[in-house]
This record gives structure tokens, C-alpha cells and sequence, in this order.
């Protein structure tokens, strides 16, 4: 059977991240610069096979002094892991209501971790200029100090700065390679 491949709409996708700052309150940022590529067996993602490239230096919380210090080297280190990669190695079986787990291994700083991404497929659907496009909400969770993001500052009442769990949501729109 011929694959079906699929690419990145950027203009209608993104990604967003999430930890809590002196565990009281969560701070969001984004991954502004990814691509992904895709291939299925047919247009409902049976066997789907997908790899995922973020570039570090995108990162972006709304905060230019925060984001300096997520590139550099006590978080991601971006002058020498300029990428972060995920590419799927299981697809579970999707359910009634068109969700499935993805599992990939997951590669930031070197370190890679296999892990579950939810995948909510929301549909098919052809766009005014007769592209074929496909939606899907992600969601994941990580421990950043698995991929050896160990930095923190411990605070005076207890607690750390940042936690160790970080949040990873998105709205994914790809494009049916023609």
C-alpha cells in the first residue's frame, strides 16, 4: 500500500510549554520554529510514522532575559544542541472518539528518553485552495532533568524555583504532501 505523507502548516500550528515558577504559578512560553513530516498507510493514520524537529534558539516565554537563560548552558544549551527531536517508534490503537498515544523517543541536549504523547485527531478536512489537511491536538508531559536540565535554585520556604515537570501542549495542522 502507498503511503500517504504529510507536512507541516506552520501558519497554523504551534506549540507551547509549561512549568511552575516558585510553585505557586505556571509560566508558558512557546517553540516557534518545528517542522514535522509524516507518513500513513491512508488518510486515517493507521501505522502513522512521524519525526518532529524544534530549534532551540525559538524558544520564546515573552520574556528576553528568561529566554537567554533557557538557551544557555543550565537549561538547553542551545549554542550545542541547537535541536530538540522526536521521532515515533508505537502508535496505539486509536479509540472511538479518534484519540491515540504515540510513543517516540524524544531527544533534547543529547538525552533521549522514550515517551507517550495524547494525540487528539480532530479530522480531515480540504481547504478553499484544494489542499487536504488534518488536525490534531498533542499533549505530553516530562521530567526536564531526564534530559539533564538540572539547573533550579532551592527557596527559602521550601520548594525549588522551577519544577522538574514541564508540559507540553499543541494544535498540529498538516498538509497532505501531493
Amino acid at each position: 500500500m502507498p503511503q500517504v505523507k504529510w507536512s507541516l502548516d506552520s501558519s497554523h500550528s504551534k506549540i507551547h510549554f509549561m512549568v511552575k515558577h516558585l510553585m505557586i504559578n505556571k509560566v508558558t512560553g512557546t517553540l516557534d520554529d518545528f517542522s514535522i513530516h509524516a507518513s500513513s498507510d491512508d488518510e486515517q493514520f493507521g501505522h502513522l510514522q512521524l519525526s518532529f524537529i524544534g530549534k532551540i534558539k525559538s524558544l520564546n516565554t515573552g520574556n528576553h532575559q528568561r529566554d537567554i537563560h533557557l538557551k544557555s548552558p543550565d537549561f538547553f544549551d542551545g549554542d550545542h544542541h541547537p535541536e530538540m527531536r522526536f521521532i515515533s517508534s508505537k502508535l496505539n490503537s486509536m479509540d472511538h472518539a479518534g484519540n491515540f498515544t504515540l510513543h517516540g523517543d524524544l531527544t533534547i541536549r543529547d538525552v533521549t528518553v522514550n515517551i507517550p504523547v495524547i494525540v487528539e485527531f480532530g479530522g480531515i478536512a480540504r481547504d478553499p485552495a484544494g489542499e487536504t489537511k488534518a488536525g490534531f491536538s498533542i499533549s505530553a508531559s516530562i521530567n526536564r532533568k531526564d534530559f539533564g536540565l538540572h539547573w533550579n535554585t532551592a527557596l527559602d520556604g521550601g520548594g525549588v524555583l522551577v519544577s522538574d515537570e514541564v508540559k507540553i501542549t499543541g494544535e498540529i495542522e498538516l498538509i497532505r504532501d501531493k
